[in-house]
């Protein structure tokens, strides 16, 4: 359901299974401070018995130590597999949320309810839930579908610009691997975060679109799905080098898609112009695209963790031009080149 304004009265749009039916809020300390009361309210009113489990804000809570943290405090809660967990925040509590959805009493229905731009256009739908360990992200996780996603455009308007956009990252996304209309409408077409904002309705729905269709032909991660991961696997490794601190996951992606294209169109293999419209986007939306000064030896390192890893290939998103992705085998030792422009010594 996306319509604005639905955060006051979601509660009545869950359906139940029971009298007093059980829902376990996931959420961070500061979304629980702003919205804590809000949402007790409307589960409550719905006839929910509510409990809300917060934890701290950003990427180092996205681990195995807070999830047995949440075990425990759902244990004292006494959910069951008929109760339901709902994950409102955003791609961290949904990515956490969902994760310990799916392995407490081996699966409880979630509700996914995010509250910023990259979770509503990305990571709330799909699927894929997971924490990290300290050789990477998501590296523990699984596939596990919310019976429901909840989307309030309007929670956008009191986002932290740098959070804004650090999901137009995912967006740009979108449009670069599928959808040139997308793309150069962002680059030419909004003037303004005003302008921007009263169209995202359609932006969200269209992304959401496109995560769809593609994730339909393959769920689990094997082939087209690869797409979505434009920019990520040298964004990951940017993320994991600094500790999740100097970036954002969006922030770190643009990075990644814009190099990443760099080194492709040298390569042959990405039509001339396409890194420099990608830069021109990323400018535009106040969005990082140099590699940062950074200790190379320590980011190939993290990308061998990556999960697009097969035996001794890779897989590797590239651009033909803007609209049109496809995804390359490489050998593993390629990715140096991917990542330097240079090829690795041997």
């Amino acid at each position: 359901y996306m319509q604005r304004g639905i955060l006051s009265e979601f509660g009545k749009r869950i359906p139940k299974t029971y009298s007093r039916q059980k829902i376990a809020v996931i959420t961070d300390d500061h979304l629980k401070e702003i919205y804590g009361e809000q949402i007790e309210r409307s589960l409550q009113e719905a006839g929910f018995s509510t409990r809300i489990l917060s934890v701290k804000p950003g990427e180092r809570s996205k681990s195995l130590e807070t999830a047995a943290f949440l075990y425990e405090e759902l244990l004292d809660f006494g959910i069951n597999r008929a109760d339901r967990i709902l994950a409102f925040g955003g791609g961290v509590v949904g990515d956490l949320g969902g994760f310990v959805a799916s392995t407490f009493l081996r699966g409880i229905p979630f509700i996914q309810f995010p509250t910023t731009l990259l979770a509503q256009v990305d990571s709330s739908i799909g699927g894929k839930v997971a924490v990290n360990l300290k050789q990477g992200k998501n590296l523990v996780g699984s596939f596990y579908h919310p019976q429901m996603v909840l989307i309030d455009p309007d929670l956008l308007q009191t986002l932290d610009k740098k959070y804004f956009r650090d999901g137009l990252a995912e967006v740009i996304k979108y449009g670069a691997i599928r959808d040139k209309d997308l793309f150069f409408r962002l680059l030419h077409q909004y003037d303004t975060e005003a302008d921007l904002l009263s169209d995202m309705e359609l932006i969200i729905y269209r992304c959401c679109g496109i995560k769809k269709e593609i994730v339909e032909k393959d769920e689990r991660d094997k082939g087209e799905r690869m797409l979505l991961n434009f920019g990520h696997t040298i964004g990951h490794g940017i993320e994991r080098v600094f500790q999740y601190e100097k970036y954002t996951h969006g922030e770190a992606v643009a990075i990644g898609m814009h190099e990443i294209t760099k080194r492709s169109e040298k390569m042959g293999k990405t039509n001339p112009g396409t890194a420099d419209e990608i830069r021109k986007i990323l400018i535009k939306y106040r969005l990082p695209y140099q590699m940062p000064d950074l200790d190379i030896k320590e980011l190939l390192k993290s990308i061998q963790h990556d999960k697009k890893s097969l035996g001794e290939e890779m897989h590797v998103v590239l651009l033909e031009e803007i609209g049109k992705g496809y995804v390359q085998s490489i050998p593993r030792e390629a990715i140096h080149e991917y990542v330097t422009g240079k090829m690795a010594e041997s």
